[in-house]
């Protein structure tokens, strides 16, 4: 298989896939299911859904500003409303080419501040580090609040206080029994997740490391905690997902944001196991997939438009400078 198919394959297989979910998930549908679905549609309290996308386009900017303490350092001072808006541009590059949004905001701020490629993409890897970090610590959550869930699985009944805790605690043992595995061992696959893990350890030490590093870590904190509250804010949107639990939110949470990598911007996939997991914690089925559609929805109608007005304002705003 040449280059230029395996780089064709890269692009059109996620779409693919996304598509035949779709199809999958209408398929499935009787005619009372899709006009429960429509109905949840036409009821919902579109006003928490507002509120979501506010508290969406905070994290958005605290990214853009929080850039601008990894730029800093360089010797760069980046005009705020190129930052935001190259930031709101590799979101939307992101829906088509999966992963590509961080090669574009680095060209678009080097573009346009004058800034080289290579510095201002290496800051966006720093980033990506400390986002990485906070990921794994709330899926690290997800998986203590949802261990009495798999306890029933486990155990056949009811979690007890006593089981939760064993489940974590297997849980525990198996990653630190996996860490001195890949600490020795020679295998290529073990030392590259080892450098991995490593790169990972340096990036976080070097952000202490930083000036302003409680400014950097403070909107940190704050963008994931936007992120949580664009989720749960739209649970109150419909009375169904009103009184969904803690554990509920968070674990629907992670696993969104996880099957947004594995087709472009989550297209068929995020609907699908955001509704999944809700269905565990005994939401309905067709309100658990309109609370899912109508996230999905939000999020992404939000990235085309303020993506799509980004890319055509950024020349305009500079064009004095190019």
């Amino acid at each position: 298989m040449n280059k230029k198919l395996r780089k064709s394959l890269f692009l059109i297989l996620p779409i693919a896939l996304g598509v035949f979910l779709v199809w999958y998930f209408l398929s499935k549908l009787t005619p009372e299911d899709k006009t429960a679905i429509i109905n949840s549609f036409k009821e919902a309290n579109y006003w928490w859904v507002l509120l979501s996308l506010v508290l969406g386009a905070l994290s958005h900017l605290s990214r853009a500003y929080r850039w601008q303490f990894m730029l800093k350092p360089l010797g760069y001072k980046p005009k705020f409303a190129n930052s935001v808006m190259t930031v709101l541009v590799a979101y939307l590059v992101n829906l088509g080419i999966p992963r590509a949004g961080e090669i574009a905001r680095a060209t678009g701020i080097s573009k346009y501040e004058n800034i080289p490629f290579e510095k201002a993409f290496g800051t966006i890897v720093a980033e990506r580090i400390a986002d990485a970090i906070m990921l794994m610590g709330i899926i690290g959550l997800a998986f203590f609040l949802q261990a009495e869930l798999l306890s029933e699985y486990l155990f056949k009944e009811e979690g007890s206080g006593m089981q939760k805790y064993i489940v974590f605690a297997v849980i525990a043992v198996l990653t630190i029994s996996f860490y001195f595995i890949i600490k020795k061992s020679k295998n290529p696959f073990f030392i590259k997740i080892k450098q991995f893990i490593n790169g990972l350890v340096e990036g976080a030490i070097s952000i202490f490391k930083m000036d302003n590093k409680w400014s950097f870590i403070f909107h940190t904190l704050f963008i994931w905690l936007m992120y949580v509250l664009m989720f749960y804010a739209v649970s109150f949107a419909l009375p169904e997902t009103s009184n969904l639990p803690f554990e509920a939110i968070i674990v629907g949470f992670v696993v969104g944001g996880i099957s947004m990598a594995v087709t472009n911007g989550g297209f068929g996939t995020y609907p699908i196991a955001v509704a999944s997991v809700l269905i565990l914690y005994d939401i309905p089925d067709n309100p658990a997939r309109a609370f899912a559609w109508i996230m999905w929805t939000a999020q992404t109608l939000m990235i085309l438009l303020f993506g799509a007005l980004s890319f055509l304002i950024l020349p305009i705003y500079n064009r004095n400078r190019t």
